[in-house]
């Protein structure tokens, strides 16, 4: 975890109630580092935008580090880990966006792989159309190799959870309470499968319970972990528009399915749509506006550009496709170029088919996607 002194006054600020992401951006950006924040003359203090008597001091009477060492200590006895912005496991993504949060708390593991997500959200009164649509995506893009991002709420968003889950995906639940504590408390279990097969992740104390207002903050982090947003199923006023909406702000790309025209938990969806959304039908509507930002994203290092699913392939599922051109190439041809059995082709062949790697032209003829 890295309990380094270095981390004490970061963790010390983001414990701070009432300090949320602008405040810590506009103090840092004010003191140039939390520990100077934190000794700062009152009257400093009330000179940084949105701080006034009562966070003045709140922050003059911060947690002191016998405090946070508890804390810590509190979250070494959950196995949670504790990352802050400098540290080489933050999400890169989040690094990007105008208030990323300063400290994450996190049980289970985030890996590289995981830059390349996608988030499912929508209405916690979900119908049985979206529910199955979520699980469907939720499944599909996760076969592609794609992390699904979404906020352990009810409906949709557990949905999207269960789906990646189903499909042996990596999965990552955005929390607006602490992760002892959480939110709605029947998916306890659901948020401990998910840190099996990814994280749960949280920006504020393991201990504290949902507050007001820490929806919307916990929406942007959603949008901010994915390359898009995907809204499922959302009524007129909902908070899966607010992410939406939050994405956009980002730079990120938004898609939205289409519902029954009569049905109100989809005006949402048919609101974004007109507004310039794109229509989600299957994954490979998602997968082809992706396609462009695969490339920046895996292909930082000058190396060739892969597709995400290629990242969860084993030795033998990379030598058969590698085997496919992006011209049409015989069953023989595969079993000739990879040495592999044929038998052991045609099964790998259905693996690659089903992460949208290749596509069969004939019976006995297949293409690189």
């Amino acid at each position: 975890m890295g309990d380094g002194a270095d981390k004490l006054p970061m963790i010390r600020l983001a414990l701070v109630p009432g300090v949320g992401p602008r405040t810590r951006k506009s103090l840092l950006d004010r003191f140039g580092s939390a520990e100077a924040a934190l000794t700062a003359a009152p009257s400093d203090l009330r000179s940084v935008a949105g701080v006034g008597t009562k966070l003045c001091r709140a922050i003059l009477d911060a947690p002191n580090a016998e405090d946070v060492e508890s804390e810590l200590r509190r979250c070494r006895e959950h196995a949670i880990e504790v990352v802050t912005e400098s540290d080489d496991g933050y999400p890169p993504n989040l690094r990007h966006i105008c208030d990323p949060p300063g400290v994450l708390f996190r049980d289970g593991t985030w890996l590289e792989q995981d830059t390349l997500a996608i988030a499912l959200v929508g209405t916690r009164h979900a119908t049985h159309y979206g529910r199955r649509q979520a699980e469907r995506l939720a499944a599909g893009l996760s076969h592609a190799g794609l992390t699904i991002i979404s906020g352990l709420a009810r409906g949709i968003d557990a949905a999207a959870h269960r789906g990646a889950l189903a499909a042996s995906g990596r999965t990552v639940a955005v929390l607006a309470s602490g992760l002892l504590c959480v939110y709605p408390p029947e998916h306890a279990g659901l948020a401990a499968e998910i840190a099996g097969s990814g994280a749960v992740l949280s920006e504020v104390p393991i201990t504290c319970p949902p507050l007001q207002g820490a929806f919307p903050q916990r929406n942007r982090i959603i949008s901010g972990l994915s390359l898009g947003v995907i809204v499922v199923e959302a009524p007129e006023r909902s908070g899966a528009l607010i992410t939406a909406e939050q994405a956009m702000e980002q730079g990120r790309e938004v898609f939205a399915v289409p519902g029954p025209i009569d049905s109100r938990a989809s005006r949402g969806c048919h609101r974004l749509l007109r507004e310039g959304a794109k229509l989600v039908e299957s994954v490979d509507d998602v997968l082809e506006e992706l396609g462009p930002l695969f490339e920046s994203a895996i292909g930082k290092d000058g190396s060739e550009t892969r597709h995400p699913a290629e990242l969860q392939l084993n030795e033998q599922e990379l030598a058969v496709l590698h085997a496919i051109d992006l011209r049409p190439t015989s069953i023989d041809d595969v079993v000739r170029n990879s040495q592999i059995p044929v038998q052991r082709v045609l099964a790998t062949v259905s693996v690659l088919e089903m992460r949208h790697l290749v596509r069969r032209i004939t019976g006995n003829t297949l293409v690189r996607v």
